[in-house]
Parts: C-alpha cells; structure tokens; sequence
C-alpha cells in the first residue's frame, strides 16, 4: 500500500490538528524477555517518542504469521503520536518457522495471551532497552491492542474468556492494569464456525459477557471470514455481547486487513485503501486517548467529525 501523497480531506486535517504533530520515534529490537516453558524467549520491539514523559503504553498483539516487525502504518503512527508501542513476536510468527505439528500448537492461542501478560511484567527491562526512554512511562495508562488473531489474544486482557466443551467459560486471564483497547477484526461468537474451525479451532469460542473495559472495535462490511458461516457481521459480535464503555466502527467495504494495516504493499492486503488506514490511525489514537485521560475530548470531537462527514468511510456506534 503506497503511503498517501495527496492533499489531506478536511476530516483528516482536523484530526491531526487534534493529536498535534508527529514527533520523532526511537525503537529498539528485538529486546528479550525470558520465557520459561515456553520453548522460545520472548522477542519484543518497543517503539516510543523521542521525547516527553508520562507516556501512555500499547502492548500490540500481531495476527497469524506476523512479527514484531509487522502492522508499521499502526506502531509508528501511534509512537508519533504520544504512545510507547510495545510488539511481541507470538510463537505462530512465520519469522520463528514452528511446524504445525509442534507440541505447542494446541496451546498457541494460550502462549499469545500469555506473551502479553509477560510483556507487562517485563515492562522495566523493556523500558530500559530504549536509550533515553527510562522514567517515563505512565504505568497506570495501559491499553492492549491487536488484529485478528491478535485482537482475540489482546481481548482476553479485557476480560473476554473462552468456552469449553461444556459451554463453561475458562480462565478468567483479564488483567487489571490494562485500562483500555483497540481490537481490530475480532472474531464473533463460536456458534457459527464452519467445520474445519470447529475442528482445528477449538478456542474459537468466545464469551464477551465479563470483557468490560472500554474498548473500539473495528469491523469491516466486507469481510467474509472462511471460519464463520455468517456473513460480516460476525465480526461485530464483541461489541453486541460485550458490556460497558465499547464503540465500533463499522468501515464501508473493508475486508480483513482493514484497508492495509498490517503494513505497506503487503501480500494478504486485499482491500488496500490509504484513507481507510488514516481513518483506524486519527479514531484510534483518539478513543485510546480519550479512555486513557477522561478529560481529553478528542474522542468527542472525532466522532463529531465522522458523523457529519458527507462521504465518510464508515459509521460509529457506541454504548
């Protein structure tokens, strides 16, 4: 996806006046994190402004096959924007090359969830990785984040749990010190799985009844997962059944990759749109910002500015 050169629409201006001017990131990878039975420690890269303090952290969790170096037009923007983004690289990342047939396989969706949770943990050796960066994050303003695959693991940070055969719900693996997210094409309710999923998919049965913190989810109209037999709306099932502070944003004609976030001129970007990825980058800084700081009114004032959009991208609905 080529990076956009044309004159910003007016929607888009008033955003970036909103978030203020893109400052000058620094990153460091890959940082490890010990990981005891785990098979692998824990790569990470950890992206943050060059300057200022009391930053607000997003702990970002890739889709299938992805890595830390993965979803740049997000962790940039976002570590422009004021936020220490911080990458793990999950044990299904096609960079660590783990046959199906690993013992492990069973248990990825558990080591995902898990390789966030110990990014929290290890957030004074993380901080430390990053020259300059040390003393200046905001651990009371913690948000997870992630796409597909990775919205789920990030989700049960929030509070979502996964059923089992009984339709008992597991594990309760939310984690008070995240106090907001952003899940961009999360899965929907396990009832509708097409026959291979039921098979090979088994946590692919979520409950969102107890993932209360506040979350954006972001759908697309057009995407048509080869896991559900239910059309797009599927993909809206997290807000429907979830309670408390949530909002989607339903985007007109996108597909999984959400107009191209997982990164420029990718492969799998079935619907590349610039301005759609522009759009998930203004809204989502801005929810985040807004959850993470109650009197920050960026949240308000994007919303505004969709709603009264004329050709806007896609609509938002919130509880």
């Amino acid at each position: 996806m080529p990076i956009p050169t044309s004159t910003p629409d007016a929607n888009t201006t008033n955003a970036q006046q909103i978030e203020g001017a893109p400052t000058t990131v620094v990153s460091a990878k890959p940082v490890v994190l010990p990981a005891p039975g785990r098979g692998e420690d824990l790569q990470v890269r950890v992206s943050a402004p060059a300057t200022g303090g009391d930053l607000p952290v997003i702990v970002f969790s890739h889709g299938f096959g992805w890595s830390m170096n993965g979803y740049a037009p997000l962790a940039d923007y976002w570590a422009a924007h004021g936020f220490v983004v911080i990458q793990p690289t999950h044990l299904d990342s096609r960079t660590l090359g783990i046959p199906a047939e690993d013992p492990r396989t069973p248990r990825m969706w558990r080591f995902r969830i898990e390789d966030l949770t110990r990014v929290l943990d290890g957030l004074d050796v993380l901080e430390a990785s990053v020259p300059g960066l040390g003393g200046r994050l905001d651990r009371e303003r913690i948000a997870v984040a992630g796409h597909s695959w990775g919205a789920q693991s990030a989700s049960a940070l929030l509070g979502a749990r996964v059923l089992g055969a009984d339709g008992v719900p597991g594990e309760d693996m939310s984690d008070p010190r995240v106090k907001a997210g952003v899940l961009l094409a999360l899965t929907g309710l396990g009832d509708d799985l097409t026959p291979f999923a039921v098979e090979h998919l088994p946590f692919m049965r979520p409950s969102f009844d107890t993932m209360t913190t506040p979350a954006l989810i972001v759908a697309g109209d057009n995407d048509q997962s080869q896991l559900s037999t239910r059309g797009p709306d599927w993909f809206t099932d997290p807000y429907t059944y979830s309670p408390g502070n949530k909002a989607l944003l339903t985007l007109f004609g996108a597909e999984h990759s959400l107009g191209g976030i997982p990164g420029y001129e990718v492969a799998e970007t079935t619907d590349e749109s610039p301005a759609r990825v522009a759009l998930i980058q203004h809204l989502s800084t801005a929810f985040l910002r807004s959850a993470l700081h109650p009197e920050d009114t960026g949240w308000k004032t994007a919303v505004s500015a969709l709603e009264d959009d004329p050709s806007a991208l896609g609509k938002l609905q919130s509880k």
